[in-house]
This record gives structure tokens, sequence and C-alpha cells, in this order.
């Protein structure tokens, strides 16, 4: 069974992960759940984070790790506990590995309505002539 540091999943009936969260301090910090679809140019990411404005959204690369933060508006956050809830609120946390197929300069990132949109872009192949020389 998990202990309170490791990742708590709970599952639908059917199997597929209905709220991932991971205990930070005394917040929630919910793993931001992504769809990851590929181009013949690109990797789109985007994560569905309800609640957090473009200037609550953090992006950096260290490593080869792309961390997304993203940080709930206070308006959406209620110091009354609610009669019933369907919906928790927290702060989000995505950390994924890149490969060297990535140009990480390349890299741009949009927000729309609690939806952040990762595009990253595709390093071209390096193609060279190799010159043949005599003698």
């Amino acid at each position: 069974m998990a202990n309170t540091k490791s990742m708590d999943l709970q599952k639908r009936q059917d199997g597929q992960v209905q709220q991932a969260v991971e205990p930070a301090s005394n917040e929630r910090l919910f793993i931001a759940p992504t769809d990851i679809r590929e181009t013949n140019e690109s990797i789109i990411l985007t994560a569905d984070m309800p609640g957090v404005k473009p200037e609550g959204v953090d992006v950096t690369l260290e490593n080869n790790v792309l961390t997304v933060k993203g940080t709930v508006a206070d308006e959406h956050r209620s110091a009354e506990a609610p009669t019933y809830a369907e919906y928790r609120s927290g702060n989000y946390k995505r950390s994924l590995s890149l490969s060297d197929e990535i140009d990480r300069d390349g890299i741009e990132a949009r927000m729309n309505s609690g939806v952040l949109t990762l595009t990253l872009p595709k390093t071209m192949p390096s193609q060279k002539k190799i010159e043949i020389k005599t003698g």
C-alpha cells in the first residue's frame, strides 16, 4: 500500500486514473493531467490546470527535465470546507524528461482557460556532405 510520501492514485472502476495527488507540505499538489501528441515537426503537450492563470505558470528546463508548475489563483481557493465537492483545489506540478530530439531553444508555452499547451519542436537531423580527399 502507498505511504503518505508516495503518489496517491484514485482509479475509477474502468481502471483509468481519475486524480493524482502528491502531498507537498500542508498543501495539495496535483500532477497535471497531460495529453501528448506527436507531429512530424514537434511534440505537443496539453496539461489541464483548472484555476491557474498565465501568471501562475512556471515552466523550467534543467538537466533535460522539463518541469511545469501551476499555482491556483486566490479566487479559486476557499477557507471554508465545502458541504459537497467533486473538484478539489490545489497547485499543479509535472516533470518530464526530454530526449535529445527536442530543440530546447524553440520550446513555446501558451496558457488558455486553465489549459497549458507546450510545443516542443524536434531538432532537424544534421546532414553534412563529407569531402573525399585523394592521396
